[in-house]
């Protein structure tokens, strides 16, 4: 920690702690004598990369410029953001004192707040990304291809086989159990609606869900964690957040509330109707595809996201049988 904090004027360390939110990086609280911070270690080998880690501070910073809320790093001494120790890529931003709020805790105007706020981060990341990657990136890949779900029936039935042997059998086992039972059935049904390869493109925050919005009070204080920048479908992230922001723990979606904040969200964003179905639709299709939780749980033994499986799992169930009422409450 005293080798890190020396490439900053930053202090000297008096106390920190881990912050626990988080799948792939680690970030710590940082007190030191000069203040508080936080230190995000880029640990997730697909984004750790110094140079691409300083071009998403980049953009952060021109962001902040347009009046996005963000909090970007501080320079070392050196004018860099990045700090290479021991092999290791870490950047030390401004503490926010902030709190996350998911979907159930937001008002219908802070819902439309929410919306305007991400089309906000896609027009402004047009206006501040370079022009020539903005029309030809060199690693968007794309047009992005549905999931095939001759390939998903061949992973059901893997998945099914190693939750079978799991020892000891516990509640986990049993709803995974029930739930490729399920997904099966649906993907059977529904092999004919496959999308296909995505639409509209552009520069997305790429990880836009309750844990990277801190809020102060009400407003949206600072959007975290961009190391998922990058060049997608656009409307696609729309729906994906909306999809964690507002999903009940059952498996329904608040569908007042994604109206407001699609609604919002089209208009910030310069994003029709129409886009925003056929993104409708792509999620879903993804969605009911998807296995990454378990995946998680049964190839790689690790289970932080088991406690989103629940509703996860059921909002794709609830989401296939009310298909068309999620598309209105995106488009209308």
């Amino acid at each position: 920690m005293s080798a890190l904090l020396r490439r900053y004027s930053a202090g000297s360390a008096v106390a920190w702690e881990p912050v626990e939110q988080g799948l792939l990086n680690r970030g710590y609280h940082l007190r030191t004598t000069r203040g508080r911070y936080f230190l995000k270690h880029h640990f997730d080998p697909d984004t750790a990369d110094p140079t691409a880690i300083e071009r998403r501070h980049r953009a952060t910073e021109r962001l902040a410029g347009l009046g996005v809320p963000v909090a970007p790093p501080l320079p070392g001494r050196d004018g860099r953001t990045v700090a290479v120790v021991g092999g290791h890529a870490y950047a030390l931003h401004p503490w926010i004192d902030g709190r996350h709020r998911h979907g159930g805790q937001l008002t219908p105007g802070q819902c439309v707040r929410l919306g305007a706020l991400l089309g906000a981060v896609h027009a402004g990341l047009e206006r501040v990304m370079p022009p020539k990657a903005r029309t030809r990136p060199a690693t968007a890949p794309h047009p992005v291809e549905s999931a095939d779900p001759a390939r998903t029936l061949a992973l059901i039935d893997e998945l099914a086989t190693r939750v079978r042997r799991h020892r000891p059998r516990d509640s986990f086992d049993e709803l995974a159990a029930h739930r490729l039972l399920e997904r099966r059935e649906l993907v059977e049904r529904h092999a004919g609606r496959r999308p296909p390869p995505g639409g509209p493109v552009g520069w997305v925050h790429g990880d836009f869900h309750p844990f990277n919005l801190l809020y102060k009070g009400d407003a949206p204080a600072a959007i975290v964690d961009w190391d998922r920048l990058g060049v997608q479908p656009r409307a696609e992230e729309a729906v994906r957040a909306a999809a964690i922001f507002f999903v009940r723990p059952a498996g329904a979606l608040e569908l007042p509330k994604v109206r407001a904040y699609a609604r919002a969200y089209r208009r910030a964003a310069g994003v029709t109707p129409a886009e925003l179905a056929a993104a409708v639709h792509r999620v879903w299709w993804e969605r009911l595809n998807d296995f990454w939780m378990l995946r998680w749980h049964y190839e790689r033994g690790d289970t932080r996201a088991d406690p989103q499986f629940p509703a996860a799992s059921a909002l794709v169930v609830w989401w296939t049988r009310e298909y068309d009422a999620v598309r209105e409450a995106f488009t209308e």
